[in-house]
Parts: C-alpha cells; sequence; structure tokens
C-alpha cells in the first residue's frame, strides 16, 4: 500500500471510528560513473592449529564476496579465471599471474577456528602491479556471528577505500507472516530477520532513529493509529503521538527533531517535534492531504506529498514550513519521497498509465530516471546510507516482497519471502 493511500485509509477510519598495521596507506575513491576497482578474492585458507569446518569457512567466504559485489565500488574477477593461473599458495604470491588476469587489489584471507567454537579471520589485502602490501585486520567472534565477521571486513574494505560502510546496516520493514502486521529488522541483505513488536494489532511504518537504537512507527494497539518509540536495547516502548492518525515520521539528520503526519486538526497535515522539549510546530496549513514528510541531509529543507495542486505530487519546502515548491508534474500520482544521503536526488513513487515504478528526481538538473521495470505495483523506496542502493517492497512476484536495487536500476534481487513484506526502513548512518 502507497503511503498517500495509508493516509487516506487511516483518515477514513477516523471518521469512522472514535589491526594489522599498514606498510604504506593507498586511498582510493569511488564516484558515481567512475570504473570500479578489479578485485580478487581467492578462497580462504585454514590456519595450521585451525579446527577444519568448510561449512564456516564457506558461509564466510561466500558473504564477503557477496558484499564486496553487491558494492560497486569493487569488480570482483569471475572465480572461473582463477582456474587460468597457478593455485593460489598465500605465503608465495604470484602477483604477475594475479595482473594477468586482470586485477587490481588482491585480499587473501586465513581463518581460524579454535575448538570452543571462535573464529578469527586474518585479513591482508595488497596492491597487485606495484605487489605492495596495503593494510590487514584480524576479525574475531563466535562461530554464530559468521556472517557479521564477513559484513566487518567488507566494510573495512569499504572505509579504507574512502567510501561509507553498509554491509553491518540493517533494515526495518513489516511483515504478515505471523499473522498480523508487524515490525521486524534484517540485515542489508535479507538475512537474520526478526520480529521486534508482539502486539497483536496493525503495525506499520518503521524509521529509525539517527542513532540506530529506536525504530519509530505506527500502531494500532490502542485502537488508533498513534506513534510509538521502539528502544532495541532496553525493550522499552515509548508513546510519541496520539489523537486521531500520527504516522510516516523522519528524524532531522542532528537526530533532535521529529517530522511526522497527523490528522489532529482534521485533516492530514505536518508536524515538527522537537524531541528533546516535546515541543510541536505545525508547518503545513491545507484543506487537503499533506504528508510523508522526508528531511533532506542537511536539515534545512523537507519533502512531502501534497495534493494541493489536485493530484498527489512532490513538494519541498523549508524546515521551517516556508518557501513551498512543487518538484514533480508529469504524472497524477507521486508519493513517498526518499531523499538521497547526498542531498542531490529524491527518489519517490510514480503512478503513470496505471503503473506504480519508483523514480529519481535529480535535484540539480531537474531530470528524472526510472530504476523498476513495469512489474507489479513498486513503492516505498528507502536508500541505503551510502546512497548507491535502495530497498523497495514490490508484488511483482505475486506477493509483496523487499528488492534490493542499485540507484540505476541494475542489480535487482529479493531479500525477503515469508508472508508479505512492506514498508522498508533502511538505517540512515552508519555506527
Amino acid at each position: 500500500m502507497n503511503i498517500l493511500k495509508t493516509a487516506i485509509a487511516l483518515f477514513l477510519l477516523l471518521c469512522n471510528v472514535s589491526h594489522l598495521t599498514s606498510q604504506q596507506e593507498v586511498w582510493i575513491g569511488i564516484k558515481e560513473g567512475m570504473p570500479m576497482i578489479p578485485l580478487a578474492l581467492p578462497d580462504l585458507n585454514f590456519t595450521s592449529s585451525s579446527v577444519v569446518d568448510e561449512e564456516v569457512k564457506k558461509e564466510l567466504y561466500e558473504t564477503l564476496w557477496s558484499d564486496l559485489e553487491f558494492s560497486r565500488v569493487f569488480n570482483l574477477i569471475p572465480r572461473e579465471h582463477y582456474s587460468y593461473i597457478k593455485e593460489f599458495d598465500p605465503n608465495h604470491i604470484l602477483f604477475k599471474d594475479w595482473e594477468s588476469i586482470q586485477a587490481n587489489i588482491l585480499i587473501v584471507g586465513e581463518l581460524e577456528v579454535s575448538a570452543d567454537e571462535r573464529l578469527i579471520l586474518t585479513f591482508k589485502v595488497f596492491e597487485v602491479k606495484s605487489q605492495r602490501f596495503i593494510f590487514g585486520r584480524n576479525f574475531g567472534g563466535k562461530k554464530e556471528f559468521v556472517r557479521l565477521i564477513a559484513h566487518r571486513a567488507a566494510d573495512e574494505m569499504m572505509k579504507y577505500f574512502g567510501e561509507k560502510p553498509i554491509f553491518n546496516t540493517k533494515i526495518a520493514f513489516v511483515s504478515t507472516r505471523d499473522g498480523n502486521s508487524e515490525i521486524y529488522i534484517m540485515d542489508y541483505d535479507g538475512s537474520r530477520q526478526q520480529r521486534i513488536t508482539h502486539n497483536d494489532s496493525i503495525e506499520i511504518l518503521p524509521t529509525w532513529s539517527l542513532d540506530n537504537d529506536k525504530v519509530l512507527y505506527t500502531s494500532y494497539r490502542n485502537n488508533s493509529p498513534d506513534l510509538f518509540m521502539f528502544h532495541l536495547y532496553s525493550g522499552k516502548t515509548d508513546l510519541i503521538a496520539s489523537g486521531r492518525a500520527n504516522y510516516a515520521a523522519d528524524w532531522s539528520p542532528e537526530g533532535d527533531l521529529l517530522v511526522y503526519t497527523s490528522t489532529r486538526s482534521g485533516n492530514a497535515e505536518i508536524y515538527v517535534r522537537d524531541m528533546q522539549t516535546g515541543k510541536e510546530k505545525q508547518l503545513t496549513f491545507n484543506r487537503i492531504i499533506d504528508s510523508t514528510p522526508c528531511w533532506s541531509p542537511n536539515g534545512r529543507e523537507i519533502a512531502f506529498t501534497s495534493q494541493r495542486s489536485g493530484t498527489p505530487q512532490i513538494y519541498i519546502m523549508d524546515a521551517e514550513g516556508t518557501n513551498v515548491r512543487r518538484v514533480t508534474f508529469e504524472g497524477t500520482y507521486h508519493d513517498s519521497p526518499a531523499w538521497s544521503p547526498d542531498g542531490s536526488r529524491i527518489a519517490y513513487v510514480s503512478r503513470i498509465e496505471g503503473r506504480f515504478d519508483i523514480y529519481i528526481y535529480h535535484l540539480r538538473t531537474n531530470s528524472y530516471i526510472k530504476i523498476t521495470e513495469d512489474a507489479g505495483r513498486n513503492e516505498n523506496p528507502s536508500w541505503s546510507p551510502d546512497g548507491r542502493h535502495l530497498v523497495f517492497a514490490s508484488n511483482r512476484s505475486g506477493s509483496y516482497q523487499l528488492y534490493l536495487v542499485d540507484y540505476d536500476g541494475r542489480n535487482l534481487r529479493r531479500i525477503t519471502s515469508k508472508g508479505e513484506n512492506k514498508m522498508p526502513g533502511w538505517q540512515k548512518k552508519v555506527r
């Protein structure tokens, strides 16, 4: 369900119901449009003292491979090309061989599995042409956290090459797999899915706090759509806003303000709340629906959906509610704006000729691109913290599931399967 339709449904309901050290630093920043770094990742080796656990090694290796391949920073040399050169010996690296299959960077990984099921991954990175050791790290933890260890190693690669780490980020979402709409969280790649609300009522529209420790969402537990905040580590739940309908919240970049939609005045309008003092201010004043606010990364503007022109369109206003301007004009239905982390783009849902697809509006060029195909209904886009990927909901498979896609529409992948899954929210910042 699109958020604007959710807003209308809520309104109608209420009307009816009351380290290793580096020898030499090498830094390469990757920007959109620049070639990705060719990288080779041969299979991991066990240390001489390690318990041999092929299953753990495979999961760690495949997770690391998948992360780096997903990054849009590294271009992994196909594994079948490794058969063209001599068998890999980590103690005697033949750099010329790796250069011959076009690798610029080589990762050498060694795994130790102890008898008490703890892992240590030793991770060394080399520049192939110069045959230089660039940097190395050790990553350790319990066997059950093998995927997290791989994510940490991939994140270290991102950071060292000047990029934002994203592989330990999480996505909150709504799922019906247990019978009713509840809030779940999962790793960015769809693994380790877990339910965090247990209210046996309708829970929708989750969004993350800036410290990633809390999830805001709308719940019908009190027979009206109220805004709640769940603390992940303590399990505590706070009521943030009640009375009529309260939904579609978003945190300011500083984490001190909250913008959200409320029908307390009888119509869906946008409000901002100071999370320290509890004071609130109404930003929009119209007889039609204003909803789904989204803060710009610099905190000075808010994108939102409004029907003030007669059809749902995307608008931008200053954070004080002034200087309102419309940014979408083609088509008769646009909703769910999501501002990219660098502030240059806004993703949104557009209905054109009866089809719902994800589009991206480029503020600097005043241009639009479509990033989903004409398959099913595609809704609720949310950006990854590095701005290279989006998560969204689609019923292209027959049921609503969550998908990842790159900012240019490439590399679509499905990440949920149980029940119906909607309304994803990707963490905005990494720790």
